[in-house]
């Protein structure tokens, strides 16, 4: 059995995960700021066999409660094994490119608040000498690309913070998680116009989570194939990719 904090655990591949590991027996604390789904999410993971489920009302964007998120999921669960961020926003390209304090709220909430987090969680779990941290960036954050690139450069940010985090990590017995999915159908990509092999369900994805975190992996890209996806596009000299629309 282990404990797990899921942050944004409304979103529909948090959600997944969740009734993942609620078969698994875990002890959960879901984190999220819509009261109404959080408890109808609590009662379904209660059913699904998880050993326990506490909801916590939080805004990510509110920084001065994630410490006392940890405080609570700490003496809800009395220990905890690791943390999964999973919130975030897919936000309007060109309302952001008319607007900086609408691109810098999206930038808090896609990094800057994973941020605040992460580094709570990683001291807490350093002075422990142990413990798991899985987040959820994505794909766009491996290249700027002018469709998307405010998401993508907030996502980059995480990406890189990740990356540093699980080196300083490493010889404390700590692990980081993290993971980037590409076209996932959920209420997030409603706008966008679905169809062909490249997206995958939330169910799919959550299932890559969760064995990404038992064999310890350290980035995952889920699909799998979105590996290579991103390894061409990041190949593409600058010249030529700038004249590209994507």
């Amino acid at each position: 059995m282990k404990n797990w904090i899921i942050v944004g655990a409304t979103s529909a591949i948090a959600e997944a995960v969740g009734r993942i590991w609620a078969a698994k027996g875990y002890k959960l604390f879901l984190v999220g700021r819509d009261e109404t789904k959080l408890n109808s999410i609590k009662a379904d993971l209660n059913i699904r066999g998880a050993d326990s489920v506490n909801a916590h009302l939080m805004d990510v964007n509110d920084f001065d409660r994630h410490s006392h998120c940890l405080d609570s999921a700490k003496a809800a669960m009395g220990r905890i094994d690791g943390i999964l961020i999973a919130h975030g926003t897919l936000p309007d390209q060109k309302a952001c490119e008319a607007s900086f304090p609408l691109a810098l709220k999206e930038i808090e909430t896609n990094a800057l608040s994973v941020i605040s987090l992460c580094t709570l969680a990683a001291n807490m779990f350093e002075e422990q000498r142990r413990g798991e941290i899985a987040v959820i960036s994505s794909v766009a954050g491996d290249r700027g690309r002018q469709s998307n690139y405010v998401y993508g450069a907030a996502k980059g940010m995480v990406s890189t913070f990740l990356q540093g985090l699980r080196n300083r990590l490493a010889k404390s017995g700590v692990h980081v998680t993290t993971i980037k999915p590409g076209f996932v159908d959920t209420p997030m990509t409603s706008a966008i116009e679905k169809g062909g092999p490249l997206w995958a369900s939330a169910e799919q994805v959550a299932e890559g989570i969760n064995k990404a975190i038992e064999k310890q992996s350290n980035v995952v890209y889920l699909p799998f194939f979105w590996w290579g996806i991103m390894a061409i596009i990041k190949s593409i000299p600058e010249f030529l990719f700038k004249k590209l629309s994507l």
